[in-house]
């Protein structure tokens, strides 16, 4: 959403009806996934233009909006709306609409009646073949992260699987509260329990880093990123927050994945463990157009923005991986955020759309989730805290270098939209 002075076709609306349309948007951008620097610059500029004063305060689980009406005495219009919320799920193709719908009624195209209902438009179910693709996706990226780390042909297929397996789990356990919450460590304990099997019975895997590849979907990697760059922002709450779920999710994966293991044992099974590497290069390019659509279609974008969002996933890997050869790995990350921040923030102005359909699947490719994930494992697995110790230094210098580049694409090419 850009500034722009109130429309006057807007501003006729009274003044309960513009409270009502920012404090509808300020929940659904919220819900597909904004963060709170990006949700509160967004929701200012909108009551800005819709003629109202508004103080957002955002946090993982809620909003909480103060409104004004500027035409009034100080204080014979105060409204205080809090908004309970689940914490927010990427979704690319509704952050797009909501995003044109704030601003056509912002600039007079729309009535706030009609923005209303357009929005109320988003609500309706994904139809079957839409969940079917996510159930695909899960598998696809699953598959795609094993190829981009060269593992051989089984672990890529395991991987695959698991994915999908994963990916059915959670369309059941997403449906309930109960088993939502525990969502994380039943598909960490599939993964563990199903790539055990196979070391097991069938053939020699490279576990660990099976079981990390087949969980990349539920990996809080990005939502690391955004807790730290919350936090220089001066989002302390938010971030904070955001951090400390963050790290439970890393928990519950890890949780899952040595309970399967244990198990195992407990049956006698007794996985072939190797480190093996053994593909060509060019297993590692087919396998990169394979996730960036995997994750084009995990972030739900429209199918016309696929190309965007490939694109932007392919270029944040390309980029990271020969400057990383070049410089050093932090650097990689630094170079690849930066410009995939500066080339979000220079799309938003051009095309008119959020920048985020760049900058978010730019620095998919590049966030510590695995690395986390790693570390807790090992951690677990060897009871050393030196271990532990040198994940938490490498997940420290990837996070500094993603949200370095983060704060340097903003200056470089500033943001005219918020999103």
């Amino acid at each position: 959403m850009s500034v722009a002075t109130p429309a006057p076709a807007t501003t006729r609306a009274s003044y309960a009806q513009r409270v009502a349309f920012v404090s509808e948007i300020a929940s659904r951008l919220h819900s597909y996934g904004t963060t709170a620097q990006r949700l509160e610059a967004a929701l200012i500029a909108l009551s800005q233009q819709l003629d109202l004063d508004c103080e957002p305060w955002s946090n993982p689980t809620g909003v909480i909006l103060s409104f004004s009406d500027p035409s009034k005495a100080i204080g014979s219009s105060d409204i205080t709306r809090v908004i309970r919320l689940a914490p927010g799920e990427n979704d690319l193709y509704k952050l797009s609409v909501a995003d044109y719908i704030a601003d056509s009624v912002a600039q007079g195209r729309m009535s706030i009646a009609q923005g209303h209902t357009a929005l109320r438009r988003l609500d309706r179910e994904v139809d079957g073949r839409g969940k079917t693709m996510q159930v695909i996706a899960f598998g696809l990226a699953a598959a795609g992260v094993a190829g981009l780390w060269k593992l051989p042909w089984l672990d890529i297929a395991t991987a695959g699987v698991i994915g999908l397996l994963i990916g059915l789990l959670t369309q059941y356990t997403d449906r309930k509260p109960a088993t939502k919450e525990a969502g994380d460590a039943l598909a960490s304990l599939l993964a563990g329990f199903v790539a055990t099997l196979v070391a097991s019975l069938v053939g020699s895997l490279n576990l660990n880093t099976v079981i990390i590849a087949s969980l990349v979907v539920l990996l809080p990697g990005m939502a690391l990123t955004n807790a730290v760059n919350e936090l220089a922002s001066q989002h302390w709450v938010s971030g904070t927050a955001r951090l400390a779920g963050a790290v439970t999710t890393v928990l519950k994966l890890t949780v899952g994945a040595v309970i399967a293991v244990t198990l195992t044992q407990y049956l006698g099974l007794e996985p072939q463990v190797r480190a093996a590497r053994p593909q060509a290069h060019w297993v590692e390019w087919a396998s990169l157009l394979v996730a960036a659509y995997a994750f084009a279609v995990l972030f739900k974008a429209h199918r016309r923005d696929y190309g965007w969002v490939m694109a932007a996933a392919i270029a944040g890997y390309v980029i990271a991986r020969y400057a990383g050869q070049e410089w050093g790995s932090p650097a990689g990350v630094f170079a690849s955020a930066m410009l995939l921040t500066a080339a979000g923030n220079l799309f938003g102005r051009t095309i008119q759309k959020p920048g985020a359909l760049i900058r978010l699947p730019g620095i998919i490719m590049l966030v510590p989730g695995s690395t986390s994930l790693r570390g807790f494992l090992n951690l677990v697995q060897q009871q050393n805290v030196d271990v532990g110790q040198a994940a938490l230094l490498a997940v420290t210098n990837i996070v500094m270098a993603l949200v370095a580049g983060l704060l340097f694409g903003n200056l470089l090419v500033p943001a005219r939209k918020n999103l």
